[in-house]
């Protein structure tokens, strides 16, 4: 009943079936070489399985776990053995702490949102997996495709701009949306942002604002929200639209 027509594999070395599909015990006995691997298990298990990517040469993983930076040290020094670990390889990494992501217009959704948007022409990356499922639930009613909706969490390697650098050369998406909670790499992303703006509108929801709401995102993604005012004027430099309130996009 899914339209996504590549193959899924579970992988579980406990169990032998999940909700009626027969697993595999590792990746090494999945029939065909994995595209990407989406890891759903406690995060002290992932910089095993990320090593089990590198060496069955997968080149995507979307780490959906949280525990890592986050929660403190002990977390940070996971999230650093992971780093460690992938950057011996070719493989990218989305998250860790993230929804996943979906890809209508392929059927693709590598998430565990409940609901797979209509397929349209807006791609929206967050780092909040809630303002993900609230707009979801919001598009139904309205009517609103997307290309692509990406939750990123706390960027350990891809960032946005990675996903801007893509999205800018799909020809499925006409226009970008972000929710941020943290820039990342600042100079990526003015660099992205300033390349894509000049053929796809871009438009951004900070979060962080106020110091509560900072120590919130904090305490979601590990980051630190940096000054809003330097933030505001290195948008309009990039050719950024900036909105207050979802209610604005």
């Amino acid at each position: 009943s899914n339209p996504f027509g590549g193959a899924v594999y579970p992988v579980n070395p406990k169990r032998d079936h999940v909700l009626g599909i027969t697993t595999f015990k590792s990746l090494a006995t999945c029939p065909k070489r994995v595209d990407v691997a989406v890891i759903i298990t406690p995060a002290s298990t992932v910089p095993k399985l990320i090593q089990e990517c590198v060496d069955n040469h997968v080149r995507h993983a979307i780490i959906i776990s949280a525990g890592f930076r986050e929660v403190g040290p002990e977390g940070a020094k996971l999230e650093e053995e992971v780093k460690a670990i992938a950057s011996k390889s070719r493989l990218r990494i989305v998250g860790p702490n993230c929804l996943g992501l979906m890809c209508p217009t392929s059927g693709l959704n590598a998430s565990f949102a409940n609901l797979m948007p209509a397929a349209g022409s807006v791609a929206f990356i967050s780092q909040s997996g809630a303002m993900i499922t609230s707009v979801l639930d919001w598009s139904v009613g309205q009517r609103v495709g997307f290309s692509a909706v990406i939750s990123i969490g706390a960027m350990m390697d891809m960032d946005f701009s990675d996903m801007i650098n893509y999205l800018s050369n799909d020809a499925s998406t006409k226009s970008i949306v972000l929710y941020m909670e943290t820039i990342g790499d600042a100079r990526k992303f003015l660099s992205a942002a300033r390349e894509a703006s000049l053929t796809k509108p871009i438009i951004v929801i900070k979060g962080g604002q106020t110091e509560a709401a900072a120590k919130a995102a904090a305490s979601h993604t590990g980051s630190l929200t940096g000054s809003d005012a330097v933030l505001d004027a290195a948008f309009k430099r990039a050719g950024v639209l900036r909105v207050e309130h979802v209610a604005d996009l």
